[in-house]
């Protein structure tokens, strides 16, 4: 008898069921371990696949209110009552003096006609054009000693999104996402919306990568239409059948960037087109306000024409980040609708309005949704404004001395940090520059900003430049 036919006589059904079903497990297992590996294998080739943090960090994802044109902190959250002292009066030369965009430092010094009052248990003052971020002013940390270098927009823009007045370097969205990746691959990581009739200074260079990988730049929201360009794929077109062109295009690209490794571009090119496909299917949904009750809506200004186009980026802004996106950045008045050179009544009134009740819904919808601790929401413009006044009526560029805030994310709200001469024009104590604040922002989010390093021509670069610290007074203990 064979050796074969002695096996044979000598299985039973029951153990060739048993081992048969030991069989068809172990190949489910083997399907299922290399399914994982695969799954690894891609997520450590991807440079958007999630990373660890340096130490705990609170935050986890950014909202960067930008007000472009630069907001007034003397007559928002920086009171000086100094200033009706010397109202009409040049500056006492004890203040020293500041070289001026528009070069009138001996204009006379030009009082608030705002009215301030104390709010929330931390008693912070803040002006009468902002009623409804009052409500809320416990979540906030104001930061009343920030300072720049840039004296006028571009420069001032610049710095504030990368860290430098001019062009080549990564924008905070950037190193936010180098640094930690994304939660969702079915959504950009970086997103980018602006509001208003004009267009940011600089444009893409204020969320562009530098010298970093292409992959880690901003996507941009339209200001009409879908909020994505060809989300929505044509009709006639089946989504097996747009898979099988994509993986065929792919397997092209891939070819031609093999010669080509040098060429971050090409590879973000690449990658985009299977995030253009993941986004025809989840991003519909994610951009979808009409899935928000009304109450909501209002909440943030929909029902009103003067809020309704901030109070929609933002509301999608909260979508976004409930979803993963990683850092969001909403530019209100883009143009520079916030520089009030003269008229800084009408231009403030008007500009305060349509910002101040969606700013402060998205911190209550935040809160009650349970992701304003996870969320660092950062509220601020390129530089503030003069104590001195331009045309008689208006407050000429200030980067000596302004106002920037934070909230949720791991800060201690319901309080001011720093402080501003007597007049508001230096900061003196506890001075923030653009770096430290940069700095602060990676810090809450867990990643410390000595560390996070990207090497460039052999050289290594860091957010700071090598200046900044962060400001740990803020953070919640």
């Amino acid at each position: 008898m064979s050796i074969e036919n002695a096996r044979t006589e000598n299985l039973s059904r029951r153990k060739m069921l048993v081992q048969s079903g030991s069989g068809f497990g172990a190949l489910a297992l083997a399907g299922l371990l290399q399914s994982d590996q695969a799954s690894a294998t891609e997520s450590i080739q991807s440079p958007l696949a999630s990373k660890l943090t340096h130490h705990p960090g609170k935050a986890k994802s950014v909202i960067f209110l930008f007000m472009d044109g630069g907001p007034s902190h003397l007559d928002s959250f920086d009171p000086k009552p100094e200033l009706e002292k010397l109202a009409g009066k040049p500056i006492p030369e004890s203040f020293g003096r500041v070289i001026t965009a528009m070069g009138e430092f001996d204009s006379p010094i030009l009082p608030t006609q705002r009215k301030w009052k104390q709010h929330g248990e931390g008693g912070l003052w803040i002006s009468d054009w902002l009623p409804h971020t009052a409500e809320v002013a416990d979540e906030l940390a104001v930061i009343r000693s920030c300072w720049t270098n840039g004296i006028n927009h571009s420069g001032g823009i610049c710095q504030m999104n990368t860290g430098s007045q001019f062009a080549g370097r990564p924008s905070l969205g950037s190193w936010v996402t180098y640094g930690l990746g994304t939660e969702n691959e079915n959504l950009p990581a970086f997103v980018v919306m602006q509001e208003g009739t004009g267009r940011v200074i600089n444009g893409a260079r204020n969320w562009g990568t530098g010298f970093m990988p292409a992959i880690y730049q901003g996507t941009t929201m339209q200001k009409s239409g879908p909020p994505f360009s060809n989300l929505h794929p044509p009709e006639e077109i089946a989504s097996t059948h747009q898979r099988m062109e994509l993986d065929f295009l792919n397997r092209i690209n891939q070819r031609h960037a093999e010669s080509r490794p040098e060429n971050t571009e090409l590879d973000a090119r690449i990658r985009s087109f299977e995030l253009a496909f993941q986004m025809q299917a989840h991003a519909p949904e994610a951009v979808d306000l009409s899935e928000e009750t009304a109450e909501t809506q209002a909440l943030y200004g929909l029902d009103n024409e003067k809020t309704a186009s901030y109070g929609r980026n933002l509301l999608m802004a909260r979508r976004l980040v409930e979803r993963g996106v990683r850092f969001v950045q909403c530019y209100h008045g883009a143009g520079s609708k916030w520089d009030a050179h003269d008229n800084i009544e009408a231009n403030h009134t008007r500009m305060c309005g349509a910002m101040d009740l969606p700013v402060a819904g998205l911190i209550k919808d935040l809160r009650r949704r349970g992701l304003l601790d996870q969320t660092l929401v950062v509220w601020g413009g390129e530089f503030g404004r003069t104590p001195m006044s331009e045309k008689g009526d208006g407050r000429d560029h200030n980067p000596t001395g302004f106002t920037m805030w934070m909230a949720g994310g791991g800060v201690q709200g319901g309080k001011a940090y720093g402080t501003t001469d007597e007049i508001g024009l230096h900061a003196v104590e506890d001075r923030l520059h653009v770096h430290d604040i940069h700095s602060t922002v990676l810090h809450l989010m867990g990643l410390n900003h000595k560390e996070l390093i990207y090497i460039h021509k052999g050289r290594p670069e860091r957010i700071d430049q090598n200046e900044g610290r962060a400001y740990k007074e803020i953070v919640a203990t």
